[in-house]
């Protein structure tokens, strides 16, 4: 091959190179329920049902107890909600209940337990209105507590709503106005900073001025890391989804970093999302390894794509992209191109993988640039023969 034709190669490559990080959406505006159910003998009520009817739209959640009394749910919408329990599903499908809450509230996060005592709410149903001033006065402040709570939560599910809206209609402008709206209202929320950290980045790359891109990056990466922090704060062990969206936050905050130019950065808080979510290693992985692609990065790209292989390894684009890393550091013997080993086995891998994949076509052409067989999912290798030189 002469040196003409290796420059072609070369630039194809290069065109392969253009890779973008996938970013990872946290989970919505909704709340973490939870309690204890015990009898009246102060025994767990085992296969009990306990209903979740939202006062302001019906919507309801059914929760069934464990063999220890418990009940758990993620995910319930943000509202005012008549809790009841049944002593089973039969019961429930009669309406027979054996006690129920009125005006319990659910905000974004997790939430107070909702126990149901029926051996203790015996004992206060007998004692009827009999309260001490300070019982009185602890009820009060708690039900008003409730109530701005939940006019806390509705206004700040608003702001989101508006926010999701302008965001899936590239008005990147009046969603960071709502959500710093939002965060005016209660800036303790993580998934409010996290949205607006999402709105900044986003916005940035619609900007002409280098100057004002980067302060938007600037205010992406300050967002993530208020998300991050708060985050943390609030972990809880019981909630299996906290360590998830943690990596989430950490893994957009990357991005953030690696489109400011802040290489060192990005890869550093990939690792942080891999720590925090080791199930989603192999995607952060791959997100690192088009980061220090387009950085240039070629030996770092490929460890980071050799890792993501680690952790799926049917994972076909890992394999391709590994291969056009491994390709730009393929040198000239005389008139013929010698790859970098792994080169070949990382493109015939994609096409074992993905015979008809997206990059099928590119990897069979880069295949035969090297003079390497092609190789496919269906059992068969067909011989490609090198490009002949002028």
């Amino acid at each position: 091959m002469n040196l003409k034709k290796l420059v072609a190669v070369f630039s194809l490559a290069l065109l392969m190179l253009g890779l973008c990080p996938l970013p990872v959406f946290a989970q919505g505006a909704s709340g973490t329920v939870k309690g204890v159910c015990k009898d009246a003998q102060g025994n767990p009520i085992v296969d009990g049902v306990v209903v979740w009817a939202n006062q302001d739209n019906g919507q309801k959640y059914t929760l069934k107890t464990n063999k220890k009394g418990e009940y758990f749910s993620l995910g319930i919408g943000g509202g005012t909600y008549t809790v009841t329990l049944y002593k089973n599903a039969d019961d429930a499908k009669a309406n027979k209940e054996l006690f129920h809450f009125g005006k319990v509230t659910v905000t974004l996060d997790e939430n107070p337990p909702v126990d149901f005592d029926m051996k203790k709410l015996a004992i206060e149903a007998a004692k009827g209105q009999g309260l001490t001033p300070e019982q009185l006065k602890a009820q009060q402040e708690a039900a008003e507590k409730a109530k701005k709570e939940n006019n806390t939560v509705g206004k700040l599910n608003e702001k989101l709503a508006a926010a999701k809206a302008a965001t899936d209609a590239g008005d990147y402008e009046t969603a960071i106005a709502n959500l710093i709206a939002a965060n005016d209202i209660d800036a303790t929320r993580d998934l409010i900073w996290f949205k607006l950290g999402d709105a900044y980045r986003m916005s940035a790359t619609k900007q002409t001025d280098p100057a004002e891109k980067q302060k938007r990056l600037d205010s992406a990466v300050d967002s993530y890391q208020k998300a991050v922090q708060l985050k943390q704060a609030a972990t809880n062990d019981k909630d299996p989804n906290a360590n998830k969206n943690l990596a989430a936050y950490y893994n957009n905050l990357a991005e953030a970093y690696s489109k400011a130019g802040k290489i060192d950065d990005a890869t550093k808080t990939y690792q942080l999302a891999i720590a925090a979510d080791p199930t989603a290693a192999a995607q952060y992985y791959f997100n690192m390894g088009a980061v220090l692609t387009n950085a240039g990065q070629a030996d770092k790209a490929v460890d980071a794509f050799d890792k993501c292989i680690a952790a799926d390894p049917t994972r076909a684009e890992a394999y391709y992209q590994k291969g056009v890393n491994l390709l730009g550091k393929a040198t000239l013997q005389g008139d013929k191109m010698v790859a970098a080993p792994g080169t070949a086995e990382a493109f015939q891998k994609y096409l074992e993988l993905m015979p008809t994949g997206g990059h099928s076509e590119e990897a069979k052409a880069m295949l035969a640039s090297i003079g390497a067989p092609v190789e496919t999912g269906f059992g068969g290798k067909k011989k490609t023969p090198p490009k002949k030189t002028n």
